[in-house]
C-alpha cells in the first residue's frame, strides 16, 4: 500500500509524525510526504525533523504567501502532478488548511481514496475559511477519522451515515503526540533574567485573526491580561506580527507579562507542563491543556472542542475584559482529568489498522 500524506503547516507535521511512526512499523506500507509550503516556517529545518523524530518531506512544493484562491489553485496543480507520478492507493490529509482541501480535491478528481484525519469538527462559523475547508474535505473523503464523539455526531446530523463514506471514531492523534513528546520537553529560559515559577504562571497565546485584526477585541483581551498579571505572572509567546499590532495600537503591557519569541514544540510542551493555567485562542493548545491536566480559558466566541467545555476543563471567554477576569477568579474547573475524551493515545494505531483493512 502506498500512502501520500499532504501537509502544509508545522502543527500538521507534528500530528502526522505520530501516524508516520505507526506506519513505519508495517513493511507493507510506503508513505510519501508532500509539504505544500503553505506556512513558511524558519523553524522547520532539518534539526526540527530530527528533534521531533518526524520523517522529512519527500516533496516540497514551496507554495506560500498567496491569497486563498491562488494558493489553493497552485497546490491543486502541483499535488496532482505528484499523484500522477506516484500513483498512491491513498491520500491522507489533516485538519482544515488550504493544503487539506487542495490535497483532498486533487485526489478525488483522480479517483484516489482520501482519508481525512480530524474529520467532523465544526465551529459552525462559516466566516472562518477553516470551516469551509473541513466541511468540503469531509464530503469528498472515503474514510473520516473523527477525534471525538461530538465530531461523529456532527457528521451523522449532516447525513453522512447515508453516504458511502466510512466514519471512524479513532481518538485524537495530538494526544498520541503529547504522550510521546512529554519526556522530550526542552527547558525555556526567559529573557532579562526573569524567573519562571513552576505551577505559578499562566501560559497565554493570542494569534487568531479574529482577535489580532480587531482593535477592540485585542485591547479588551490585553486589558484583562494586564489586570490578571497583577496577581500572577503571564508568559506570552508572541508572533512578531501581533507584537507590531500591539505597538501601533499603543497597548502597554504589564511588567509581569513575560513576552518571548515564538518557540518550538518541545519548548511549548515544557511551558504547558509547568503552567498553572492556559489562556489562549489556539485550537490545538486547548486540547494540549487537557492532555497535560491544565485548566483553560479560551479567548474565542466558539470552539470545535465542545467536549472540553461540556466537561468544564475549558471555558469560553470571548474577548470580554470583565468576563475574562471574572472567569479567572471564579470559574469552577473540573480537576478530574481521568476521563477518556480523545482515545488515550491509540488514535494513530487505529488509523493505520483501518487503512489496511479498508
Amino acid at each position: 500500500m502506498k500512502i501520500i500524506t499532504i501537509l502544509g503547516a508545522r502543527p500538521q507535521f507534528i500530528k502526522a509524525g505520530t501516524v508516520s511512526r505507526e506506519i513505519a512499523k508495517y513493511n507493507e506500507i510506503q508513505e510519501i510526504i508532500v509539504h505544500t509550503g503553505q506556512h513558511f516556517d524558519a523553524n522547520m529545518s532539518d534539526i526540527f525533523f530530527d528533534e521531533m523524530k518526524i520523517p522529512k518531506p519527500d516533496y516540497n512544493l514551496d507554495i506560500n504567501g498567496l491569497g486563498h484562491g491562488a494558493m489553493t489553485g497552485q497546490m491543486l496543480e502541483k499535488i496532482e502532478e505528484v499523484l500522477l507520478k506516484e500513483k498512491p492507493d491513498w491520500v491522507m490529509v489533516y485538519g482544515d488548511t488550504n493544503s487539506t482541501i487542495a490535497g483532498a480535491l486533487a485526489a478525488s478528481k483522480l479517483h484516489i481514496k482520501v482519508a481525512h484525519v480530524e474529520a467532523g469538527l465544526r465551529s459552525f462559523n462559516m466566516n472562518m475559511p477553516e470551516e469551509v475547508n473541513r466541511i468540503l474535505t469531509d464530503r469528498i473523503s472515503n474514510i473520516l477519522f473523527c477525534p471525538t464523539e461530538s465530531a461523529v455526531d456532527n457528521l451523522e446530523k449532516e447525513g453522512y451515515s447515508t453516504l458511502d463514506i466510512k466514519i471512524v471514531k479513532n481518538g485524537d492523534v495530538m494526544q498520541d503526540g503529547a504522550i510521546f513528546y512529554k519526556n522530550l520537553a526542552e527547558e525555556v529560559v526567559l529573557p532579562n533574567n526573569q524567573q519562571l515559577q513552576t505551577n505559578n504562571y499562566i501560559l497565554s497565546t493570542i494569534h487568531r485573526a479574529e482577535n489580532t485584526d480587531d482593535p477592540k477585541r485585542l485591547k479588551a483581551i490585553f486589558e484583562a491580561l494586564n489586570e490578571i498579571a497583577k496577581e500572577i505572572q503571564i508568559v506570552l509567546p508572541l508572533h512578531p506580527r501581533t507584537k507590531n499590532i500591539l505597538k501601533t495600537s499603543n497597548i502597554i503591557l504589564s511588567d509581569n507579562i513575560s513576552i518571548i519569541e515564538p518557540i518550538g514544540y518541545l519548548k511549548m510542551v515544557y511551558l504547558i507542563k509547568n503552567a498553572k493555567m492556559i489562556m489562549t485562542d489556539s485550537g490545538g493548545l486547548q486540547k494540549e491543556a487537557f492532555f497535560f491536566e491544565k485548566p483553560c480559558i479560551t479567548l474565542r466566541d466558539e470552539t470545535e472542542w465542545v467536549e472540553l467545555i461540556q466537561n468544564k476543563f475549558n471555558v469560553l471567554a470571548g474577548a470580554d475584559k470583565e468576563k475574562i477576569i471574572d472567569l479567572y477568579h471564579t470559574y469552577a474547573f473540573n480537576n478530574d482529568f481521568s476521563i477518556d475524551l480523545y482515545g488515550g493515545g491509540k488514535a494513530s494505531e487505529i488509523i493505520v489498522k483501518e487503512l489496511l483493512g479498508f
